[in-house]
């Protein structure tokens, strides 16, 4: 009994650091606290706030809502040694491929949440990807702004980003981006370090209500629906079903309505041939 209560100990004493590692291991680490994001849908953004231009220019966000176009706002810090060049990246090639332009149908606001970051930083970004994106209007669409410390907290907690400054001089952070009307008001968020072409011409289209596009995408992307879980967009088999009922009917009252046209020309023929044999 003895040599089995000691062995009991022995195995007790062993594990035990690993459970307390294991136990340590789920709290959420402390460079991490007070870090991500809090969704406001359908909060708007106060449009009034200033920031500096890649050239050094004040403008308010208002300017930037402009002309019914849909923003897409891309918070991040240029000197960001990975994350945000990831985001910024993913926003790229999600940009590349959509046939919507920035500046003609919708526009992109990336803004440092880092006070001490001068315009200089948001013009060498601006310059990158602009380059990359060769796209015509694309430098009066794609905006890198950078702020003073009162306007870019007002703005993150307007859309609910949360960060942390740590003490080696870099943040901690998420990765998101957020979807806003021409009015300024919240519509969507991705998360993560890819956004693929479908996601965004589908948060843009939201964002938009509907006035961008065309007739076909316009349908197409009524299908689908945003879905938290998996973050991208799904589709949804009661607007599958709407719409292929109404295409149905559009068909159907054609081919009806061409029936009845060839039944009535059939029975003017008839009357016109009664009516050439009785003469």
């Amino acid at each position: 009994m003895k040599l089995k209560g000691l062995a009991i100990l022995a195995i007790s004493l062993f594990l035990y650091p690993l459970l307390g590692y294991a136990q340590l291991n789920k709290r959420k680490p402390s460079d991490l606290k007070d870090v991500g994001v809090t969704e406001r849908l359908g909060k708007t953004i106060p449009l009034d706030l200033k920031f500096a231009t890649a050239d050094g220019d004040s403008i308010s966000l208002k300017q930037l809502f402009n002309n019914d176009k849909p923003v897409l706002l891309n918070p991040v810090y240029y000197e960001c040694p990975q994350l945000c060049s990831m985001v910024k990246e993913a926003i790229y090639k999600g940009v590349k491929d959509l046939k919507w332009n920035p500046g003609t149908d919708y526009n992109i606001v990336t803004f440092s949440f880092d006070p001490n970051e001068e315009p200089k930083l948001a013009l060498e970004n601006k310059q990158r990807y602009l380059t990359k994106l060769n796209r015509k209007n694309a430098d009066k669409g794609w905006h890198f702004l950078t702020g003073t410390e009162e306007n870019i907290k007002k703005l993150t907690e307007a859309v609910g980003f949360d960060f942390r400054k740590l003490q080696n001089g870099q943040f901690a952070h998420g990765a998101a981006i957020m979807f806003l009307s021409p009015q300024g008001t919240i519509t969507r968020y991705l998360y993560g370090i890819e956004f693929d072409e479908f996601n965004i011409r589908n948060a843009l289209y939201e964002a938009a209500d509907g006035n961008i596009g065309s007739a076909a995408q316009q349908v197409l992307l009524y299908c689908y629906q945003y879905d938290a879980d998996s973050n991208t967009y799904v589709p949804v088999a009661w607007k599958i079903m709407q719409v292929g009922g109404f295409a149905t009917m559009i068909i159907l009252g054609i081919f009806l309505g061409f029936m009845w046209m060839r039944h009535r020309y059939s029975n003017n023929d008839k009357q016109i041939n009664d009516t050439n044999e009785l003469v």
